[in-house]
């Protein structure tokens, strides 16, 4: 198929990529910013465009941009019957409905970063504003992706909020270890063995059936040694409190 890219980001990026890696051509690339525009537009030998009204005729049309601009990006397209889709987990596919008659969405259920060397797995949730959009967006998706789900925009916008705790929830919690690490000089890299097994184990079992630590044992000792450790560490301090009781209550 033959696609623009509006977008020039993360998400743009990195979808860019494994659309010419599966053999679609990618005729231009859109981003207010020619500077951010032009290394993409280059690297998947498209053109770079600075303005929406120069975009021409694609087959679809992927609006790649952050959440709170894809209105105002779509209210300045007129695509008339052309596809358009955006890539947003917790915005209505209607946020499109001034750009084209036929609108969709395009979701990746990913966390895309462009520098990553080495494209992950990228499940797609999918929706059309017609059956026969929502054909055209899942027939796209199954060329660069093996896991297409179709999910209306209150199923999206559910899947996206638990998206949300176990990926960035979940960094900032290594973010906040990575921190404390460095203030107790303890070496960080030794939990890496650690966090790979976690989040390896939950793909083969529920998680509710793997938890394990004092909490879940209801350990007291351990439990205040923790907090006696964490006593120049408010912050850490509550958060572990807070974890603590989730996890004991969960399991009462």
């Amino acid at each position: 198929m033959q696609v623009i890219l509006i977008g020039s980001g993360n998400t743009a990026t990195v979808l860019g990529r494994k659309i010419k890696e599966e053999g679609h051509d990618v005729l231009q690339v859109w981003s207010r910013d020619l500077s951010h525009a032009k290394p993409l537009a280059e690297e998947l030998d498209a053109r770079p465009e600075t303005s929406l009204k120069s975009l021409g005729k694609a087959d679809i049309y992927i609006i790649a941009v952050p959440d709170d601009a894809i209105e105002n990006v779509a209210s300045q397209l007129d695509l008339h019957n052309h596809l358009v889709v955006h890539t947003a987990g917790s915005v209505s596919k209607d946020a499109l409905q001034k750009a084209s008659r036929n609108f969709g969405v395009l979701y990746p259920l990913q966390s895309l970063r462009k520098e990553i060397p080495v494209i992950p797995e990228i499940p797609f949730l999918v929706d059309g504003n017609t059956s026969d959009d929502l054909t055209l967006i899942y027939d796209f998706a199954e060329t660069i992706s093996k896991r297409v789900t179709v999910a209306t925009d209150e199923e999206r916008k559910k899947l996206h909020l638990s998206a949300v705790i176990v990926s960035n929830f979940s960094n900032h919690l290594f973010a906040i270890a990575e921190e404390y690490c460095k203030k107790s000089k303890s070496d960080f890299s030794l939990l890496y063995p650690l966090i790979n097994e976690i989040a390896s184990r939950i793909e083969f079992e529920s998680p509710a059936k793997l938890q394990t630590g004092p909490a879940v044992r209801n350990d007291l000792e351990t439990l205040r040694n923790h907090e006696e450790l964490l006593k120049d560490h408010p912050e850490i301090k509550n958060l572990y409190a807070l974890f603590t009781k989730s996890i004991q209550e969960f399991y009462r």
